[in-house]
């Protein structure tokens, strides 16, 4: 009777920490590296603006910037590599400038390649060309975002995006699915708290705090180990998530049964 009102208390403060995760934390961790970034280690922020000689893998293609603007809207001797899913060079667009309008890059004073049945590889001279490219200006905004900057949603997008560049995301997989098993540590440490408190008596409630301490230090401490386990590949992304809950969870039953009625 004691522990069914904490469990549905622990469960509104679960969702509660998730709600927070998602909308006040990646704003503030972002804001935090960029701090520690540019004011503190004085390194220059991680975006493309501004920057010269950019190689950027698409989905379906590889650019290459000779200089990006700061305001990222304009490129300067532009290279487009298309491959075909043998990795074959298929298309090539060099370009002496890239601009982008109303919602898609112009190309200027550039030359086509192509590759063509029985012709081989074929090219053109054009004076302006307009692409259709999956990437716009806010793409070069940030070259990479550390997972605490992100929310669930952006990050699962985030790493379905590497996956289709062929990169590994086990890493950020793995993080998507912590995500949602960290904030569960509120019914996790209720599960195991509530035994623990009623089986200590001497000491009273400071061994109590001091025990629940140890435990929380302890979750940290097993959810840090299965996310090393879960980015070297040994286990499945949401295992190496949620063994840490899994565990605690069933020490906390089980020690739930040894308390008497």
């Amino acid at each position: 009777q004691l522990l069914q009102p904490l469990l549905f208390l622990s469960i509104f403060l679960s969702v509660a920490l998730f709600l927070i995760s998602e909308i006040v934390v990646p704003h503030t961790s972002s804001r935090c590296n960029e701090i520690w970034r540019k004011d503190v280690r004085k390194r220059h922020s991680r975006s493309f603006y501004g920057r010269n000689n950019i190689w950027y893998k698409s989905r379906s293609a590889i650019y290459w910037f000779g200089k990006l603007a700061s305001s990222g809207t304009v490129a300067h001797d532009v290279s487009i590599y298309y491959f075909s899913s043998n990795f074959r060079l298929v298309r090539r667009i060099d370009a002496r400038l890239a601009v982008w309008k109303n919602g898609a890059w112009h190309l200027k004073d550039g030359v086509e390649l192509r590759l063509e049945k029985g012709k081989g590889y074929v090219s053109r001279g054009f004076r302006k060309m307009t692409v259709s490219l999956p990437e716009t200006p806010q793409t070069f905004a940030e070259v990479e975002r550390e997972p605490e900057e992100l929310n669930y949603w952006q990050l699962k997008r985030f790493a379905e995006r590497v996956q289709e560049e062929g990169y590994d995301a086990r890493r950020y997989l793995v993080d998507l699915n912590i995500k949602l098993a960290f904030p569960f540590i509120v019914v996790v440490m209720v599960l195991i708290g509530f035994p623990v408190s009623m089986k200590i008596e001497r000491g009273g409630a400071p061994v109590a705090v001091s025990v629940g301490v140890g435990l929380c230090f302890l979750y940290v401490f097993v959810l840090g180990v299965t996310r090393a386990i879960g980015f070297s590949g040994v286990l499945p992304p949401f295992l190496s998530a949620w063994l840490a809950n899994i565990i605690f969870s069933i020490l906390g039953v089980y020690l739930i049964t040894l308390v008497p009625r």
